[in-house]
């Protein structure tokens, strides 16, 4: 569902935001760049578990589809079709 969608999106980009401006103050503060990069992959990979599985709080909105309508049978529907005609150009 959209709402779902929207949710999971808001929980990915906060994760890797949060996750990003830590490593960058941590890695600032340590003065090694590894360890922010290591602090953003992390982010990455928690935002990525949270959000990529189809977890029951993100289809609590299911869309209503139409039903399925059926109009006979085969034969009938190839009877009612009128050959295509090609004009010469």
């Amino acid at each position: 569902d959209y709402k779902g969608q929207k949710l999971a999106e808001q929980i990915f980009q906060g994760i890797i935001l949060v996750s990003a401006v830590i490593g960058f103050i941590y890695g600032y503060i340590t003065e090694q760049f590894g360890w922010t990069v290591y602090i953003v992959m992390a982010g990455f990979a928690l935002s990525c578990l949270l959000t990529l599985p189809p977890w029951p709080m993100y289809r609590r909105n299911p869309l209503k589809w139409l039903p399925v309508q059926e109009s006979g049978t085969e034969e009938k529907k190839a009877a009612d079709r009128k050959p295509k005609r090609h004009s010469k150009s």
